[in-house]
């Protein structure tokens, strides 16, 4: 089984974690959501509180399939400024590991230099910060072991991409038929 590291800090866009999460479990992922905060309460950017599964100073990143870095601001700010996080992410890509962030939390990849050559997407006014990608607009772009989502609106579609990565296209359009989604 397939595990996720959601990386969740004050000011996330929750429905971006919570619905890509969503999707991964009921392909059969696991999730873990990691506080980096220090305490498991993440309080999101529009006031909805969720209660992580663990701490970041309890896992080792290098265990999971894939990290996962949701947007949202300040949130994206929190992310980059955690450290242990962004050599975490810096370590797992020079491992091959995956690595997907959507919104703003793109901007962590391309400031730490991860986005060099890749295609990639981002929330609008972000672009700056993803440095050397080739920018492509669009809702969802997987280049190597990068997945990189536009914003709140592609949470789905970044679930649905993830579940066909870690799984197989099976099970990831089964999933979709689910739960009634058929915008991809």
């Amino acid at each position: 089984m397939a595990v996720v590291y959601a990386f969740l800090a004050d000011g996330l866009e929750e429905v971006e974690c919570l619905a890509t999460a969503d999707v991964l479990i009921r392909a059969g992922v696991k999730v873990k959501l990691v506080s980096i905060t220090g305490k498991k309460e993440v309080k999101g950017a529009h006031g909805f509180g969720i209660h992580a599964d663990t701490l970041l100073h309890e896992i080792d990143p290098m265990k999971a399939d894939l990290l996962f870095l949701p947007g949202g601001m300040p949130g994206t700010k929190n992310l980059m400024a955690c450290k242990p996080l962004c050599d975490a992410l810096v370590q797992a890509d020079a491992a091959g590991k995956r690595l997907a962030a959507i919104c703003a939390a793109p901007s962590i990849l391309g400031q730490l230099g991860l986005l060099k050559d890749k295609k990639a997407t981002c929330y609008p006014g972000f672009e700056d910060a993803l440095t050397g990608a080739k920018l492509t607009g669009a809702g969802v772009v997987t280049d190597g072991n990068i997945t990189t989502a536009r914003g709140l609106g592609y949470a789905l579609d970044l679930g649905i991409e993830l579940a066909s990565l870690l799984v197989d296209r099976p099970v990831a359009l089964q999933v979709k038929d689910s739960i009634q989604y058929d915008q991809v």
